[in-house]
């Protein structure tokens, strides 16, 4: 196993799937939406699998409505690395409930990844640590290359993350929903709310909010239409190509 202090692996990750799915409907009628099935898999699966890839040893899922669904799914599943839930009595936000999932993460002193539970994609998680590692930030941020318009991402020459709800240009990279934070970083996350306009905005401020820009398929699966999408994608149909977050 790599050393995770390297820069080659990230032992621990956290999976944010606390929302509702509205837009999904009728498919989170039954299930929350990081449970949606992609080519007849959960979305949360396809993402523990590439976690596993690069060497990730244990998930903690943050989970909210129809929690019991994933806690189900997980408990039948013979699974490649340790998956634990933890559930929001309430909703938190989105920086509340990472911050409460981080806190139950195995490795408190070390670097974990994050990510929201409705993103399919594949990259080298190991290289997103090692470019971090070599600029020696506090958190990095995974950007991609949206076909539509959408607020996109500024980075200064240096790739730090300047802001995150610039205005949109063909060129210009969006937030992919993958995080990689160092471990002091719990502690600035908010205990409710999002952690977009209060953590990353004060890392943004302080220049510790790297840019990874990443080239490869990268969906955000918020409504039928993108799920459709993605489907035609991996089934050979079409190219794949980055859809828009959400």
């Amino acid at each position: 196993m790599a050393d995770a202090e390297s820069g080659a692996a990230v032992r621990q990750a956290v999976v944010l799937a606390g929302g509702f799915g509205r837009r999904l409907r009728p498919l989170t009628c039954d299930r929350p939406k990081t449970m949606v099935e992609v080519r007849g898999t959960p979305i949360l699966r396809h993402q523990i699998d590439w976690f596993a890839e690069s060497a990730v040893e244990h998930v903690i899922v943050s989970a909210g409505h129809m929690a019991a669904v994933i806690t189900d799914y997980l408990g039948s599943q013979e699974l490649p690395l340790r998956a634990d839930v933890v559930v929001e009595e309430r909703p938190l936000g989105r920086g509340g409930g990472l911050k409460r999932a981080a806190r139950a993460l195995p490795y408190p002193d070390e670097p974990w990844l994050a990510v929201y539970g409705d993103i399919w994609t594949r990259f080298s998680l190991s290289a997103m640590r090692a470019h971090h590692v070599r600029h020696a930030t506090s958190a990095a941020v995974a950007l991609a290359c949206p076909k539509a318009p959408r607020a996109g991402v500024e980075c200064d020459g240096r790739g730090r993350v300047t802001a995150l709800g610039a205005a949109w240009a063909p060129h210009r990279r969006v937030n992919a929903g993958v995080y990689l934070f160092a471990p002091d970083v719990v502690d600035l996350l908010p205990d409710e709310g999002d952690h977009v306009h209060s953590t990353l905005a004060d890392l943004i401020r302080a220049r510790q909010l790297l840019g990874y820009p990443v080239d490869v398929p990268w969906w955000a699966v918020n409504t039928p239409q993108d799920l459709a999408g993605l489907e035609r994608a991996l089934a050979g149909r079409q190219p794949v190509g980055p859809a828009v977050a959400g």
